[in-house]
Formats: C-alpha cells, structure tokens, sequence
C-alpha cells in the first residue's frame, strides 16, 4: 500500500508524520497521552483501502524532536501544532479522529479555529472536562480491589509515583480501563514504550485518574454546542472516559451519534477491531455522501 513520510516545522521544532493509502478524503489522526506515539493507532491502516489515513508524532513523543523546554506543553501549542500539520500537508478538506488526549486536542482545536475545511470528527474515549473525568475515574478506583486502592493513596500522598509498587497498582486500572486484551497488542506495548513521561507530567500527572498538570482545569463542555461539523462520539463500555459522560459530550454535541463498544475500555480499535472499524468506515461514508 503506498505510503511516505516526512517532517514538519510546527511550534518549538519538527515532527514526524506518516501517510498511508491515497485518495479519498483524508483521516489525520491525534494520538492521546499526551506524550505517547501514534504507535497505537496503526489498526487506523484498515481504513487505508479507501481513503489516505495520516499519523503523526505529537512535539516530544516518538520520531519527532523531544525538546526539554517544558514551557512548550501546553493546549495552546498543542492546537498550533495541528494547524501547522494541517497546513503543511495542505489539508483543504479532512476528517480528524482523536483518542482521549488527542480527542480533547480535536475538540479544542474545532473551537479555536472552526477550520472551514474540516469534514467530520470521531472521538473514542475523549472527555471534554478533565473535572468530570476525574469524578468518574474515582469510581473506577474505588471499585479496585482495598489493598490496590491503599497502594495507590499512600503512594500519591508520599509523592512516590515512581516506585514500582505504584506502577503495578495503576496496571491493575489499566488493565480494566485501558485495553482488556491480554497480552497487550505489540502496537501499545511499543508506544508504551516509547512513552515521554515528561510531557505526560506535566500536561497531566502521574497517572491516568489523577491529574497534577496543566490540563487540571481543562473544560470546554459547555462550549460543545459550538461544534458544528458531523460527529461521532465512541468508547467502550469499561471505558475510563465512563459511558455516562459520552452520552453527555454526545447530547451536548448537536446531531451527533454514540457508539458503546460492549466488550472494550480504552481502545475499542484494538479490542474490537473489525467492528470498531466498520463503524467508521459506515459513518465516513454516510458523511462523505451528505457533503456531496
């Protein structure tokens, strides 16, 4: 299948972008974390047969340049980082897919810019308020098993988040939440892999479900009735981001539609692959024909 890559110039340095398949209205798709890889979105290729798929490295993750200037991770850069993207592979028309972070960057980026040349939005697992994310993630924590739970409180009040006895605790919300395949597909382990935890801290946290950074006060659900391109909003049904808060983003979200993956969390793409991408593939080109 053709592809190519390259480099882009975007705020604070350069990054790298992959392109697979042609024609077509392009998917440019925004990794989470922040500060993981497109590594985990390779199932997106399955859409390659139809229409170009376009993946790229966040500033500071993976293949693009990883400056140390932590000044350089914020929301704002994050949304000019895209733009620049947009530009330079001169997007006039596209549909953009985010995953959690990379979904919370769409979002963000449609309000700052409402970019006439964007097609469609697709989410999996994004929320719009770090606030309301949280709420639900202490549920989910609260449903781990006690000496769990007591790992992970006398490990965050400590400030021993680093300690292995922690990662091993957050593994266990992980395994629930984040991807329930097992093993893990060799497509998250290697963006695990190459994981930048000094971008994830200090946008974020030490873990998913606690937030420390600088999108602790994040929230734009109030805006989302300003998103006015087609949208679909999906997730599992063990979902860190929990169904309840998708079906909120989703009613807020004028015209939008939901999709619960029932046997998935975090990454219905991996755990459901072949139905998670026939739906797509449905809503591009029930979209694709609206817009002709």
């Amino acid at each position: 299948m053709e592809s190519h890559e390259g480099m882009i110039d975007v705020p604070g340095g350069r990054i790298w972008y992959r392109c697979v398949g042609e024609g077509g209205i392009p998917l440019l798709c925004l990794h989470g974390g922040p500060g993981h890889t497109h590594d985990y979105l390779e199932p997106f290729e399955d859409l390659a047969d139809r229409r170009q798929v376009i993946f790229y490295d966040q500033l500071g993750s993976g293949s693009s340049d990883r400056p140390r200037d932590t000044a350089l991770w914020t929301v704002n850069r994050f949304v000019r980082e895209l733009e620049a993207v947009r530009t330079a592979l001169g997007l006039r028309r596209f549909h953009v897919f985010g995953n959690s972070w990379g979904g919370m960057l769409a979002l963000q980026y449609i309000l700052d810019y409402q970019p006439p040349s964007l097609v469609s939005l697709l989410m999996s697992g994004s929320p719009a308020s770090t606030r309301r994310f949280l709420e639900g993630c202490a549920d989910l924590v609260a449903d781990l098993p006690e000496d769990v739970q007591t790992v992970i409180r006398h490990h965050e009040v400590k400030g021993f988040t680093s300690c292995p006895e922690y990662v091993a605790a957050v593994s266990v919300f992980y395994r629930r939440h984040m991807c329930r395949l097992d093993p893990w597909p060799d497509a998250m382990e290697r963006s695990f892999a190459e994981f930048n935890p000094a971008v994830y801290e200090t946008m974020w946290g030490p873990s998913e479900f606690t937030c420390t950074g600088r999108l602790q006060d994040w929230d734009v659900f109030d805006r989302l009735g300003e998103i006015r391109v087609p949208t679909v909003v999906m997730g599992g049904r063990y979902d860190e981001t929990r169904p309840d808060q998708l079906q909120d983003i989703h009613r807020a979200i004028r015209d939008s539609e939901l999709l619960i993956f029932e046997n998935s969390s975090h990454n219905p793409y991996h755990e459901e692959r072949r139905l998670f991408m026939d739906k797509v593939n449905e809503f591009l080109d029930k979209v694709e024909r609206s817009a002709e």
